[in-house]
Parts: structure tokens; sequence; C-alpha cells
């Protein structure tokens, strides 16, 4: 009996395992990882999905019996691709917070440290997580497991941030944490054109934004309102 993708039934998670079929052999492991290396690359170099999957062989140095011995289709390889992405984004987000918990004494030191840190880790993802949110727009098996991503970075972030609840102005403390983080995460997002239209915005200076979006949402958590 032929092997079956399991991407139908992949719920909110993505990954290699849930959009491929299972290798015949160990060796193909490396085969793998060059596959999507090479798609990767050629989704960033040029910033769409337009390639085929002989230009995955040739770039990858795979035979296009090998692609599909692993993926029913193209689509499948990008989901691949995008699940890959979203687990080493899910590792980043972890070491960040916890670098900055590290480094943090008090809110008025959280904030600018976590807007910082935040910001250049979002740079740093942004040419993919634009292309992998344009498939969201219309691909269930990614938007899905995007959302729970982006689900998942809010709460440990949120979660960081009410350690210092006792800093906070008001009651609430956990409406606050999460207009906070919201009003980061927007201005981010927006700068670095992240979203499925990848909208472009009037450019500021990086590093002017990152110290005003702190002080900003540090003044909104200890204020009395």
């Amino acid at each position: 009996m032929p092997r079956k993708t399991k991407a139908r039934d992949a719920g909110a998670t993505l990954s290699v395992d849930t959009v491929s079929k299972t290798p015949l052999q160990g060796r193909s492991k490396a085969s793998l990882e060059r596959m999507l290396v090479a798609a990767e690359k050629l989704m960033l170099a040029r910033g769409s999905e337009d390639f085929t999957l002989q230009d995955v062989s040739q770039s990858g140095n795979v035979s296009i019996g090998s692609i599909y011995l692993r993926f029913e289709s193209k689509e499948n390889l990008v989901r691949a691709v995008i699940g890959n992405h979203l687990a080493k984004m899910a590792l980043d987000e972890d070491a960040m917070i916890e670098k900055v918990r590290a480094g943090a004494t008090s809110l008025t030191t959280f904030v600018p440290r976590f807007v910082e840190a935040f910001a250049e880790l979002l740079k740093k993802h942004a040419p993919l997580l634009r292309l992998s949110m344009q498939r969201a727009s219309f691909d269930p098996l990614v938007s899905e497991p995007g959302r729970a991503s982006a689900n998942r970075a809010a709460a440990i972030c949120i979660e960081a941030m009410l350690e210092y609840r006792g800093e906070f102005s008001g009651n609430d403390c956990q409406k606050k944490a999460n207009a906070a983080y919201q009003i980061i995460f927007a201005t981010l997002a927006r700068q670095l054109s992240l979203g499925s239209t990848g909208e472009a915005v009037h450019q500021q200076d990086w590093n002017e934004l990152k110290t005003e979006l702190g002080n900003m949402c540090l003044a909104y958590l200890t204020a009395r309102i």
C-alpha cells in the first residue's frame, strides 16, 4: 500500500513529518535536509514560491525522484519549509525571553530589553515570515499552525512581563500586559511589512523606533489609568 501524507490530519501542528512521506532508507535524512535548505533559499531569493521542483533538484543536488518519494507536491515541500521555520523560531523565542529575563531586574529594565530583543528576532525571521503569512491567507494547513505559533509567542512574552506585575499601575495587570504586547508586536510587524499583503509602511529609523516603543509601553504599564 502506498504511503500517504499526513497533511490532512496536521491540525494546528506543522512539521516535516506532517506533510511528508516516511523515508525508505535512513540515508535519505541528508537528502531531505538538502531539499529543505534548497527550497528555503529559493523562496528567500525570489521572495515568493515561484520556483519548480526541478529548481530544488538542481540547487539541492537531489533527484526529482527523491523529492517525490518524500513529498506528494511542491505545496507540501513549501509547507515543510514553513513548519521547519516555525520550529526554529520557537527555539529562538525561548532563548530570547530567557536572555531578557536574565538581564532584567525590574519592569523598567525588562521592557526596553524585551522590545530590543523581540524586534531583532522578528527582523531576523521577517523574510520567511512574510512568505508564511502570504500562504496562510489561503492555506489552512499553514494558517492554523501559524496562529498557534503566534499565540505561543504572545503567551510566553506576556508571562515574562507579568513577572513584574507588582510594578504595574492599576488592577488588571493581565489586560495591560496583553495590550502592551499587542502594541509592540503590531508596531514592529507593520514596520517589517509582515502580513498577507506585505503592505509597505513609512520607514522610520529602526533604533529610534525600538527606543520610543519601549518608552511608550513602559509609560503605559506604569500610568495611573
